[in-house]
């Protein structure tokens, strides 16, 4: 008899168990359906920001124009180099309005950073200039790495470089950017996804006809 209320006994909290589990499956589903919109929507408006922060204006005043995602048939020899730089890129969105391109927003990752993955966009020109750089994710330490969207990305504007090294005896070349004091990791981590965007811009510019696979719908600015 006694075996059989043990028995009883585990399965009534087993069961109750059981209800439990359901019950906060059930209840996760609900809060992910709930949220996952929201989420998805905030994503989408920092990587908007984030492409006008890179991209601000193909023209002096242009106010509507797109950044419109692009597929795009990669380099592999490209990819492999960037890869062995600790560099990997992610979407990229071509410059728009009326249907002329006036260049590219790069999404590159550096692997490479002292407190992890750096994310950045990089906005290119179809000549080859660099338009801006934006920080989307950066895990560096406060008061070094930190500063990298204060102290390196001002410095890649408006030049027209094939790629840039960093230095720390003062930049006098354009290809040049100052490092960070203290924090050669982060600087070095930046330079090389910065670098991977310019060189993935400047792949597809050349090789446009050959390579684009197709353009989706974008966000007007």
């Amino acid at each position: 008899m006694k075996n059989k209320g043990d028995l009883k006994v585990v399965l009534k909290e087993t069961g109750i168990l059981l209800a439990i589990t359901i019950i906060t499956g059930l209840i996760l589903g609900f809060v992910y359906e709930l949220t996952k919109e929201p989420i998805r929507l905030q994503e989408e408006k920092a990587i908007q920001e984030a492409c006008a922060a890179a991209f601000p204006s193909p023209e002096p005043g242009m106010t509507d124009f797109a950044f419109l995602p692009v597929e795009y048939t990669p380099d592999e020899l490209l990819e492999a180099e960037l890869a062995a730089e600790g560099v990997e890129i992610g979407n990229v969105y071509t410059v728009t309005h009326t249907a002329l391109t006036y260049g590219f927003v790069v999404e590159a990752t550096s692997k490479n950073g002292y407190g992890g993955d750096i994310v950045l966009y990089v906005g290119v020109s179809t000549d080859g200039t660099i338009q801006g750089v934006s920080i989307l994710e950066l895990t560096e330490t406060a008061g070094l790495g930190m500063k990298a969207p204060e102290v390196l990305v001002p410095q890649f504007a408006d030049r027209n470089v094939e790629s840039f090294v960093y230095t720390k005896t003062g930049s006098v070349a354009d290809n040049e950017v100052d490092a960070i004091t203290g924090a050669t990791v982060t600087t070095s981590a930046v330079v090389d996804a910065v670098n991977g965007g310019i060189r993935t811009a400047r792949y597809l510019a050349d090789n446009w006809n050959e390579v684009i696979v197709e353009i989706g719908g974008g966000a007007d600015e």
